[in-house]
């Protein structure tokens, strides 16, 4: 069973989910990163370009979920070192840091609640990412071309695929691309047709959407809004 909510640090969102029974789950890229906690273990979950199928991991799993470009400063690691992976935070940080964070969310009254603190805590003291992430993800998100965005926050090219590489995982074609599906999906799961859908979202045509869906989720829209 899946929950969320919103965390009391801005912009993030809270979840947890207990599977019933050991099978396959499907992770959709969604531009963003997360803080898991799973059997006493923390991990971090990078930006995904493809959806990530799990397996075998059954138990309860809480997370938190960090909107585009604001976990890297939390975590202190460039987007693109964890795109598409699913790495120990011992990975990431000094053993002793780690240990005792793990310690602190495993001694909290659920992992979730946990994780929130510990995330609220990293972020009091870290430096808040750069505002003009921000505006790179509401200027795609809006359907704006890339190089337009870029004109538009008077930065080059080269500039904003460096930057969107550093705060997303990936350049701002393949964030753009990511932003269209979310954006398509809530359209479809709200039971606007595939091919009105499509138009509003930024395809080309219903086809195009097809193509897009398949490519970065695994399924046809079909089989995807179909499923749990």
């Amino acid at each position: 069973m899946y929950a969320e909510r919103a965390s009391r640090l801005t912009g993030a969102v809270v979840w947890t989910n207990t599977p019933h029974a050991p099978g396959t789950g499907r992770v959709l890229p969604d531009g963003c990163m997360d803080l898991l906690w799973h059997d006493g273990r923390l991990l971090v979950a990078g930006p995904d370009t493809r959806a990530h199928v799990t397996a075998g991991t059954s138990g309860h799993w809480a997370g938190v979920r960090f909107q585009p470009g604001t976990a890297p400063a939390l975590l202190g690691v460039p987007a693109r070192e964890l795109r598409d992976r699913r790495a120990d935070l011992a990975d990431l940080w000094p053993a002793a840091r780690v240990r005792q964070l793990t310690a602190r969310v495993n001694a909290a009254p659920d992992p979730a609640t946990g994780l929130e603190e510990a995330a609220l805590s990293r972020a009091a003291d870290t430096e808040p990412p750069d505002p003009l992430l921000r505006r790179i993800v509401a200027a795609l998100d809006a359907g704006r071309p890339v190089a337009a965005t870029a004109d538009e926050l008077g930065v080059s090219a080269r500039q904003l695929h460096r930057r969107s590489l550093a705060a997303f995982g990936y350049g701002p074609k393949t964030l753009a691309r990511v932003l269209r599906l979310q954006r398509a999906l809530a359209l479809a799961r709200a039971g606007t047709p595939l091919a009105e859908t499509a138009d509003r979202s930024g395809y080309a045509d219903q086809a195009h959407l097809a193509r897009d869906v398949r490519e970065l989720t695994g399924l046809p829209p079909g089989e995807l809004l179909a499923g749990p």
